[in-house]
């Protein structure tokens, strides 16, 4: 039995709310349960210099949490002087993922920063960030698109979605909440398009190593749970 007597294939209940910021070009709150991310994509006329004169745009993120986005406060990283290691892996893996859907010369050479803010976190706030990062960049570029500012058609070329899957007590399980993955014997992170194209698949077994064919049911169960997000992701953007 789950902590959360979820079946195990069974998601957290799972909201997209668009238009949360009356002052960011795309914005998205993504709720995985008792996990909320504020997701703001802001455009900018300039691109990194390594861009500059390729005629091509920019995709990329930042990630924080919340000083209690957790039970007991944390300290803010600004204080630290740079982000955690931590920090640095989830918004360099937002940005990779949104990329990858991204027709960057559509964009012209500006950059576009999703901000991914955890308010409060139960597990998955990578997955819920990358989740709710797709509807902001979506909002952000029909945006551009209403005044003209790209070049072409299709510049969104896939759904993005992401959703932890696990071993828990034996059983493989979709979409970990906290209890569950403090003490899962494999816990894993996978981003897939909306076509089940693979962007990124992190795994790592905490306890009890998995074997191929333990692999094989989370990636089975990773498509359900994708599947379920892009339709969220349809309906939120309308």
């Amino acid at each position: 039995m789950r902590p959360s007597n979820r079946a195990a294939d069974e998601m957290r209940r799972v909201s997209l709310e668009r238009g949360v910021s009356r002052h960011a070009e795309g914005s998205c709150t993504v709720r995985f349960g008792h996990t909320h991310v504020l997701c703001t994509a802001s455009l900018e006329e300039r691109v990194p210099p390594w861009l500059r004169g390729s005629g091509e745009g920019w995709v990329t993120a930042e990630y924080g949490m919340l000083p209690r986005a957790t039970n007991t406060r944390m300290k803010r990283e600004v204080k630290a002087g740079q982000p955690s290691g931590r920090t640095q892996e989830i918004q360099r893996l937002i940005g990779r993922s949104l990329r990858a859907v991204v027709d960057r010369r559509a964009l012209g050479e500006r950059q576009i920063t999703v901000d991914c803010d955890v308010i409060q976190a139960d597990g998955g706030t990578r997955t819920a960030a990358i989740t709710g990062a797709w509807v902001a960049l979506s909002d952000c570029l029909n945006w551009m698109a209403q005044r003209n500012m790209l070049r072409g058609g299709q510049v969104l070329r896939d759904h993005v979605a992401a959703v932890s899957c696990g071993i828990y007590r034996g059983t493989p399980v979709l979409d970990l909440d906290y209890a569950e993955d403090s003490e899962a014997e494999t816990d894993a992170n996978f981003v897939l398009t909306g076509s089940k194209g693979i962007i990124e698949i992190q795994g790592t077994a905490e306890k009890t190593p998995f074997s191929r064919d333990e692999f094989g049911q989370l990636v089975d169960l990773a498509e359900v749970g994708v599947g379920q997000l892009v339709e969220l992701q349809k309906l939120a953007i309308g």
